[in-house]
């Protein structure tokens, strides 16, 4: 499961997605988001498929990849599902003991599935395709006019992108810890649900002495590099827009327009 997790990891990759200016990627993940909270209807899924499956054949990044990530949320999209299965009201189709199953029920809990699924594959896009440094810099940019109301844009950034360069090196060393432990005999998976939370302490203990000691070892590193904050920095790679951003910005246009243009036809 912990192998599963790809939010947060880079998919190295020559592709168009990949070269993409860090800041379209920020916008277009965050309307992407957006839109799947936009319609209720088959069209609308439909057009968001295309979408999302476009992107992600362009990006070159494997399906398989993108498909495996999605094992970690499992559990949270099967609560997701029975919980808007038999508690929303409307016509009934199913009884079982004293739990009905609605038409409506049934109708939300698959496109809530199919929303919770595109959010988190269009996030990982995001994170695929893009190194941290990258969504350092795209996040400082589009921020940066916070700055005249003395908002801490570079600190908040920068905090953002030693978060996700974080999540696979505590993956990997929690993988790494609970090999460890197995091997001198723990046991992760037997037992009723106190045990098993018993059973992570061995894993849980040295997995925060470890994060402990790296960001100290980073605070260390930034302090001895006179790293100060984003005051009077400059930047080696300077972000500039590109007739490619500027289209891929037109795409994202288009497909909002297209979202509209299906909303209204279908009644929304």
């Amino acid at each position: 499961m912990i192998r599963d997790i790809t939010i947060g990891q880079y998919y190295p990759v020559d592709s168009i997605i990949h070269r993409l200016d860090p800041r379209v990627k920020l916008v277009g993940t965050v309307a992407f988001v957006i839109s799947l909270f936009m319609f209720r209807r088959i069209s609308g899924y439909l057009i968001a498929s295309i979408f999302l499956f476009t992107v992600i054949q362009v990006s070159k990044v494997p399906i398989k990849f993108m498909i495996k990530g999605l094992k970690a949320i499992f559990l949270l999209l099967m609560i997701t599902v029975i919980f808007n299965l038999f508690l929303t009201p409307g016509e009934p189709i199913i009884q079982i003991w004293k739990l009905v199953i609605t038409k409506e029920g049934l109708k939300t809990a698959i496109f809530m599935a199919i929303r919770l699924v595109y959010l988190i594959m269009g996030s990982s896009i995001m994170t695929l395709t893009t190194t941290p440094n990258q969504l350092t810099d795209g996040l400082e940019r589009l921020l940066k006019p916070f700055n005249k109301i003395k908002v801490p844009v570079h600190e908040i950034a920068m905090m953002m992108s030693i978060a996700l360069r974080f999540i696979p090196i505590l993956l990997e060393e929690t993988d790494k810890i609970m090999k460890a432990q197995m091997a001198r005999g723990a046991d992760f998976e037997s037992g009723n649900l106190m045990k098993k939370a018993k059973s992570l302490v061995p894993l849980l203990v040295p997995l925060f002495i470890s994060a402990f000691r790296r960001a100290n070892d980073l605070a260390m590193a930034m302090e001895a590099r006179c790293y100060r904050g984003g005051e009077g920095r400059t930047k080696m790679k300077p972000l500039v827009y590109k007739r490619m951003d500027y289209i891929a910005y037109a795409v994202m246009c288009f497909y909002f327009i297209l979202l509209f243009t299906a909303g209204k036809l279908m009644g929304a």
